[in-house]
Protein backbone atom coordinates (compact mmCIF):
# COMPACT_ATOMS: atom_id res chain seq x y z
CA UNK A 1 0.00 0.00 0.00
CA UNK A 2 1.44 3.34 -1.00
CA UNK A 3 2.01 6.10 1.51
CA UNK A 4 -0.47 8.45 -0.20
CA UNK A 5 -3.19 5.80 -0.16
CA UNK A 6 -2.58 5.15 3.54
CA UNK A 7 -2.77 8.90 4.20
CA UNK A 8 -6.10 9.16 2.37
CA UNK A 9 -7.51 6.25 4.35
CA UNK A 10 -6.37 7.79 7.65
CA UNK A 11 -7.83 11.19 6.76
CA UNK A 12 -11.16 9.83 5.53
CA UNK A 13 -11.80 7.55 8.47
CA UNK A 14 -10.76 10.12 11.07
CA UNK A 15 -13.12 12.64 9.44
CA UNK A 16 -15.97 10.12 9.31
CA UNK A 17 -15.43 8.99 12.92
CA UNK A 18 -15.42 12.58 14.14
CA UNK A 19 -18.55 13.54 12.21
CA UNK A 20 -20.35 10.37 13.32
CA UNK A 21 -19.58 11.12 16.97
CA UNK A 22 -20.61 14.76 16.46
CA UNK A 23 -23.97 13.58 15.12
CA UNK A 24 -24.41 11.28 18.13
CA UNK A 25 -23.82 14.12 20.59
CA UNK A 26 -26.12 16.50 18.65
CA UNK A 27 -23.62 19.00 17.32
CA UNK A 28 -25.50 21.58 15.21
CA UNK A 29 -25.68 20.69 11.54
CA UNK A 30 -23.81 23.80 10.41
CA UNK A 31 -20.81 22.80 12.58
CA UNK A 32 -20.53 19.13 11.53
CA UNK A 33 -18.13 19.67 8.65
CA UNK A 34 -15.71 21.82 10.64
CA UNK A 35 -15.92 19.46 13.62
CA UNK A 36 -14.87 16.69 11.23
CA UNK A 37 -12.02 18.82 9.95
CA UNK A 38 -10.90 19.47 13.52
CA UNK A 39 -10.68 15.76 14.28
CA UNK A 40 -9.06 15.03 10.93
CA UNK A 41 -6.35 17.67 11.40
CA UNK A 42 -5.57 16.44 14.91
CA UNK A 43 -5.37 12.85 13.70
CA UNK A 44 -3.18 13.93 10.78
CA UNK A 45 -0.71 15.54 13.19
CA UNK A 46 -0.76 12.44 15.39
CA UNK A 47 -0.40 9.98 12.50
CA UNK A 48 2.43 11.88 10.82
CA UNK A 49 4.40 12.07 14.06
CA UNK A 50 3.84 8.38 14.74
CA UNK A 51 5.00 7.55 11.20
CA UNK A 52 8.09 9.70 11.78
CA UNK A 53 8.94 7.65 14.87
CA UNK A 54 8.15 10.31 17.46
CA UNK A 55 6.73 8.88 20.69
CA UNK A 56 3.06 8.29 21.36
CA UNK A 57 2.91 10.95 24.10
CA UNK A 58 4.35 13.71 21.93
CA UNK A 59 2.13 12.70 19.03
CA UNK A 60 -0.98 12.86 21.23
CA UNK A 61 0.10 16.18 22.72
CA UNK A 62 0.63 17.65 19.25
CA UNK A 63 -2.64 16.23 17.95
CA UNK A 64 -4.54 17.72 20.89
CA UNK A 65 -2.76 21.04 20.37
CA UNK A 66 -3.83 21.09 16.71
CA UNK A 67 -7.42 20.18 17.63
CA UNK A 68 -7.44 22.95 20.25
CA UNK A 69 -6.22 25.53 17.75
CA UNK A 70 -8.66 24.34 15.09
CA UNK A 71 -11.49 24.49 17.60
CA UNK A 72 -10.65 28.06 18.56
CA UNK A 73 -10.35 29.16 14.94
CA UNK A 74 -13.55 27.39 13.85
CA UNK A 75 -15.48 28.72 16.85
CA UNK A 76 -14.57 32.29 15.97
CA UNK A 77 -15.33 31.68 12.30
CA UNK A 78 -18.78 30.17 12.97
CA UNK A 79 -19.46 32.28 16.11
CA UNK A 80 -20.19 29.16 18.13
CA UNK A 81 -18.76 27.71 21.37
CA UNK A 82 -15.33 26.08 21.12
CA UNK A 83 -16.53 22.89 22.78
CA UNK A 84 -18.69 22.09 19.74
CA UNK A 85 -15.51 21.54 17.72
CA UNK A 86 -13.17 20.23 20.42
CA UNK A 87 -15.16 17.37 21.95
CA UNK A 88 -15.82 15.52 18.67
CA UNK A 89 -12.30 16.39 17.50
CA UNK A 90 -10.71 14.47 20.35
CA UNK A 91 -12.48 11.21 19.45
CA UNK A 92 -9.75 9.90 17.11
CA UNK A 93 -7.10 10.47 19.79
CA UNK A 94 -8.89 8.66 22.62
CA UNK A 95 -6.89 5.57 23.65
CA UNK A 96 -9.86 3.19 23.52
CA UNK A 97 -7.97 0.10 22.37
CA UNK A 98 -5.41 0.42 25.15
CA UNK A 99 -8.16 0.93 27.75
CA UNK A 100 -9.89 -2.18 26.40
CA UNK A 101 -6.64 -4.13 26.70
CA UNK A 102 -6.30 -2.94 30.30
CA UNK A 103 -9.78 -4.16 31.23
CA UNK A 104 -9.20 -7.43 29.39
CA UNK A 105 -5.92 -7.97 31.25
CA UNK A 106 -7.68 -7.39 34.58
CA UNK A 107 -10.38 -9.91 33.68
CA UNK A 108 -7.75 -12.43 32.58
CA UNK A 109 -5.90 -11.96 35.88
CA UNK A 110 -2.78 -10.42 34.30
CA UNK A 111 -2.38 -7.56 36.77
CA UNK A 112 1.13 -6.51 35.69
CA UNK A 113 -0.01 -6.10 32.09
CA UNK A 114 -3.14 -4.30 33.28
CA UNK A 115 -1.05 -1.80 35.25
CA UNK A 116 1.13 -1.18 32.21
CA UNK A 117 -1.93 -0.51 30.06
CA UNK A 118 -3.60 1.70 32.67
CA UNK A 119 -0.45 3.78 33.10
CA UNK A 120 -0.27 4.17 29.31
CA UNK A 121 -3.90 5.32 29.17
CA UNK A 122 -3.28 7.83 31.96
CA UNK A 123 -0.17 9.22 30.25
CA UNK A 124 -1.98 9.55 26.91
CA UNK A 125 -4.93 11.27 28.57
CA UNK A 126 -2.51 13.63 30.30
CA UNK A 127 -0.75 14.41 27.03
CA UNK A 128 -4.10 15.19 25.40
CA UNK A 129 -5.04 17.47 28.30
CA UNK A 130 -1.69 19.28 28.17
CA UNK A 131 -1.95 19.75 24.40
CA UNK A 132 -5.42 21.22 24.74
CA UNK A 133 -4.26 23.46 27.59
CA UNK A 134 -1.32 24.74 25.53
CA UNK A 135 -3.65 25.63 22.65
CA UNK A 136 -5.90 27.57 25.03
CA UNK A 137 -2.88 29.29 26.57
CA UNK A 138 -1.51 30.31 23.17
CA UNK A 139 -4.91 31.64 22.15
CA UNK A 140 -5.21 33.65 25.35
CA UNK A 141 -1.72 35.10 24.96
CA UNK A 142 -2.34 36.12 21.36
CA UNK A 143 -5.70 37.63 22.28
CA UNK A 144 -4.24 39.66 25.13
CA UNK A 145 -1.39 40.84 22.92
CA UNK A 146 -3.88 41.98 20.28
CA UNK A 147 -6.23 43.68 22.76
CA UNK A 148 -3.59 45.28 25.00
CA UNK A 149 -1.38 46.35 22.12
CA UNK A 150 -0.53 50.05 22.49
CA UNK A 151 -2.02 52.23 19.76
CA UNK A 152 0.33 54.54 17.91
Amino acid sequence: MSWIFALLIQLSFSYLATVAFAIIINVPRKALNLAGWSGMMGWLAYWLLMEAGIGRMMANLTGAFVIGLCGIFFARYKKMPVIIFNIPGFVPLVPGAIAYQAVRAVVMGQLNAALRYVSRVIMIAGAIAVGFMLAQLLSELLYRRAVLKPKK
